[in-house]
């Protein structure tokens, strides 16, 4: 990049705003969106994450002003990345069972994965064309994306990093994402990731659904949870230097890759509000019950994709940093539950209340609809006999991908090494503990 450096990437605060950034003065038309001739002799180009007649507070769209614009390419090919998959197999016959995996080492046979090489799908449901649903899928690379960028059109993607910082350089600028950071990536925007601490690890929501957005407030009212202003959308930023690129993209469940002569990452300014960002979890304003009883994990909402159903959402993204339990005469770590909504969760570090032992950083655990869950026994008899005293969970964050629509495990999550075998015998030492 040029103008702004890799080092350090500056940034525009809110979410879904109306951003204008330019790398060069006057790069920017002023007045109109495509004159005759752009400033600087640049294309404008106009990229849409919604449908033009989509109602004004729900319509996403950004024009790009870029040194060339996206049609001049190579043709595509098919390129194989067996283990990135789209949509649920409605073959696998899956028992209504709890299931976890423990964390995914790096294949040895992908020592040399990158982003995209190094993604593996664990569980999905819905369908990228017809846009509901999302994709669960954790990460492991190595390598950086040098001359080699990305495009999904299934699906915006949420990245949620577990170990080593990403770089993620896009159309609009570049984002610096540390553990305890998530990125949010629009469907249709070019993106590549460096590895600037080396081996990373994480987890990823591929949603082919609704595009995120923060959840309504209700009766908590115009402040907490997620504020927007905490959400940080980069700057105009362009690569200066020639050469070849490669384009891969993810287009009806396949992957392609086509050559390019120049970099995509050629944008000098841009206007709108569809745009990546990142947001610190560290920023969540916690609400939690200051008198009695565990409330539902919903007001632990970051981000939403909703449905047409009100209220039962194509997603939750939902998280569970550190806070501070208070409630009196109550067992304060998740009750034991049944849901209609099926739950995809992942650990980044610290501990998990409910499952101390068993749940490490990088594993992740799957609920489907109905499928009883809750706190293994250590969890519950340390709980039952605990002195209710204020407390402070720290040194933690665990996440959740939740869904109306049931997960179905890749072939590739069930053969794992990684799955848990055993993760059901965690209630068996639960007794009868009934005194009538």
């Amino acid at each position: 990049m040029t103008h702004e450096t890799y080092a350090e990437p500056r940034y525009q605060s809110g979410f879904g705003n109306e951003y204008a950034s330019e790398a060069l003065p006057g790069a920017l038309p002023q007045g109109r969106n495509s004159p005759q001739r752009a400033p600087l002799d640049l294309y404008p180009e106009l990229l849409s994450g919604s449908a033009f007649t989509a109602p004004r507070h729900e319509n996403r769209r950004s024009w790009l002003y870029r040194r060339q614009p996206s049609v001049v390419s190579g043709r595509y090919q098919p390129y194989a990345q067996p283990h990135w998959t789209t949509g649920g197999d409605r073959t696998i016959a899956l028992p209504p069972e709890p299931m976890r995996w423990k964390p995914i080492p790096p294949d040895n046979a992908d020592a040399d994965a990158d982003f995209v090489d190094g993604i593996r799908t664990l569980a999905a449901n819905g369908d990228a064309e017809a846009q509901t649903g999302i994709a669960a899928h954790v990460y492991v690379a190595s390598r950086s994306m040098e001359r080699r960028a990305i495009v999904n059109a299934d699906g915006e993607m949420l990245i949620v990093p577990q170990q080593g910082r990403l770089l993620i350089t896009t159309e609009m600028g570049v984002l610096d994402v540390k553990p305890g950071e998530i990125a949010l990536l629009p469907r249709g925007v070019v993106f590549k990731v460096a590895l600037p601490d080396g081996l990373s690890r994480g987890y990823l929501c591929e949603n082919y659904g609704a595009q995120f957005r923060l959840p309504e407030l209700g009766p908590i009212g115009s402040n907490g949870l997620a504020n927007a202003r905490d959400f940080l959308a980069p700057v105009a930023a362009f690569e200066e230097a020639g050469g070849e690129y490669e384009m891969v993209k993810k287009s009806s469940g396949r992957l392609w890759r086509a050559p390019l002569k120049q970099s995509p990452f050629n944008v000098v300014a841009w206007h709108g509000n569809l745009a990546p960002v990142k947001y610190d979890t560290a920023n969540f304003m916690t609400i939690g019950s200051i008198s009695f009883d565990h409330p539902d994990p919903s007001i632990f909402t970051v981000l939403t994709s909703p449905s047409d159903t009100p209220g039962t959402a194509n997603c939750d993204f939902v998280i569970f940093p550190p806070r501070w339990l208070v409630m009196e005469d109550t067992f304060r770590p998740p009750w034991y539950h049944r849901n209609l909504m099926s739950e995809f969760m992942g650990l980044v570090h610290g501990e998990y209340d409910a499952k101390p032992g068993g749940f490490k950083p990088g594993g992740a655990s799957l609920h489907n609809c109905m499928v009883p869950h809750g706190p293994d026994e250590e969890a519950f008899d340390k709980a039952s006999q605990a002195d209710l005293k204020p407390q402070k969970l720290d040194n933690t964050l665990a996440f959740m991908f939740e869904s109306r629509y049931r997960f179905i495990p890749t072939a590739y999550a069930l053969q794992s090494p990684a799955l848990d075998a055993d993760y059901a015998d965690c209630w068996a030492g639960l007794k009868d503990l009934f005194k009538p």
